[in-house]
């Protein structure tokens, strides 16, 4: 027994020094989650706790006041509980939905595009976007919905109807804002389904073409499925943040407008409105506690469907 357990230890050895090229790579991302992954995870304690600051962070966390759940309630508790969840559940469902669809479907146009000077020139004017912030372009669009001098409040003007005071009708906000939410973002997920129609074998193209197949059946019957894995992947990632939301995009964008509020306010500008009001940096720990178990959850439940559903395709 004590050679097996020997041989076992220098088996163990001889894969260490055997990779040991491997080990030094991943030193460097090992030390960063390490960093910043796993040792804030002490920090999750402060959700349980009425946190108050009085020396360094592990003092405080040591000495404050332990509340149980109690930090949790103040999600719920409000009136507009309700309308908080619909608003991020069901933005971030239409986000999901049209972040796939869209992205394929340009994708798809780009890499038909024979002039690929010209599909490269598309690909760049659309990925600007993605590294505008969203105060640069809530002033954009201020500029365009300004209720005195903005440019579709002068076009309604010439034609002779009344200017329509864009930051307190609340009507068109969800139209604005995922219509702004794709813009931001199409450029950005159209690159990675991009990426990865162009690392497709060029042989199956070419043998679908000796079969007299057409560009929709190539593009139905090789790329489409070929593309599966990847929109699953991204699929399954997109469900866990059903319960987040872009602060930026919900809290700037609408310029923190009060009677926008039943279609703009979501969990996130309730957390940090509510942090503004009473200070509570305890309630705020335990929200974003919540919504990455929730998440969590999610993405647990979406994979496990889909391995029943296309084992292949699954996380793990």
């Amino acid at each position: 027994m004590k050679k097996e357990r020997k041989g076992k230890k220098v088996g163990f050895l001889t894969r260490l020094k055997t990779n040991k090229e491997l080990l030094v790579l991943s030193m460097p991302g090992a030390i960063w989650f390490l960093l910043f992954a796993y040792l804030p995870l002490f920090g999750v304690l402060v959700a349980f706790k009425q946190f108050r600051l009085s020396g360094n962070f592990f003092e405080s966390l040591i000495t404050s006041k332990f509340v149980g759940f109690d930090n949790f309630k103040f999600l719920f508790s409000s009136g507009d509980a309700w309308i908080i969840v619909r608003n991020t559940v069901l933005y971030n469902a239409v986000f999901i939905i049209l972040g796939v669809v869209l992205p394929v479907i340009v994708a798809l146009l780009l890499n038909e595009l024979r002039n690929k000077g010209m599909a490269k020139i598309y690909q760049s004017s659309m990925f600007l976007p993605y590294f505008l912030s969203w105060v640069v372009v809530s002033y954009c669009v201020y500029a365009f919905l300004n209720p005195e001098k903005g440019y579709f409040n002068s076009i309604l003007q010439q034609f002779g109807h009344d200017g329509i005071s864009w930051y307190t009708e609340k009507g068109f906000w969800p139209f604005i804002i995922i219509f702004m939410s794709q813009w931001k973002g199409i450029g950005y997920n159209t690159v990675v389904y991009l990426a990865s129609i162009c690392g497709i074998n060029k042989t199956y193209y070419e043998a679908a073409v000796l079969d007299g197949a057409s560009k929709w059946q190539q593009i139905k019957y090789i790329t489409i499925p070929l593309l599966k894995p990847v929109i699953t992947i991204l699929l399954i990632m997109a469900v866990g943040g059903i319960f987040k939301a872009d602060f930026g995009l919900f809290y700037q964008l609408p310029m923190n407008s009060g009677p926008l509020y039943p279609v703009t306010n979501v969990l996130d500008t309730y957390i940090f409105r509510a942090l503004q009001t009473n200070g509570e940096i305890g309630m705020s720990s335990a929200a974003a506690l919540f919504q990455s178990t929730v998440g969590f959850v999610l993405i647990m439940i979406a994979n496990k469907i889909v391995s029943k559903v296309d084992s292949e395709n699954a996380l793990f």
